[in-house]
């Protein structure tokens, strides 16, 4: 594993740390074409053989959209988008969005992305694949 990748929202009530399997620039973010991830300017990167951990104070916002299988992670009070999440048969699966992280600039460019495009079990085979399975949240004590 590689070091790691810090990041998180404006006011620190969501941080996370990221450890990929290899050099960030083999990585290159994932920019969903669908409205709300353009209108919230995400791009998501995610690692099936890297570490996601995440600590939390509070509860976070939940949205679902598209076709209401991942639980898109927000900031309730910077508003800060951070993460899909994905769960399968007791399985957690994360994405990060790459403008949540502390130092972008090492990955590779930004690939165009349409999952909406995808059928519901596309979507999820596609995650399963993708995303990290390696995931820990943790509450912290506001």
């Amino acid at each position: 594993m590689n070091a790691p990748h810090h990041g998180g929202c404006h006011c620190g009530r969501i941080v996370f740390e990221m450890t990929l399997s290899g050099p960030a620039s083999a990585f290159a973010p994932r920019a969903c074409d669908c409205s709300f991830c353009r209108k919230h300017g995400a791009a998501w990167l995610s690692d099936a053989d890297g570490a996601l951990r995440v600590r939390q104070r509070g509860e976070a916002l939940v949205y679902r959209q598209g076709s209401a299988q991942a639980d898109f992670i927000a900031c309730p009070h910077c508003a800060v988008l951070l993460l899909a999440m994905f769960e399968r048969e007791g399985s957690v699966r994360v994405a990060v969005n790459v403008r949540a992280l502390d130092d972008a600039t090492e990955f590779a460019a930004e690939q165009p992305a349409s999952p909406q495009r995808l059928a519901p079990n596309e979507k999820r085979e596609r995650w399963t694949q993708l995303w990290f399975s390696d995931v820990r949240v943790t509450m912290a004590d506001d």
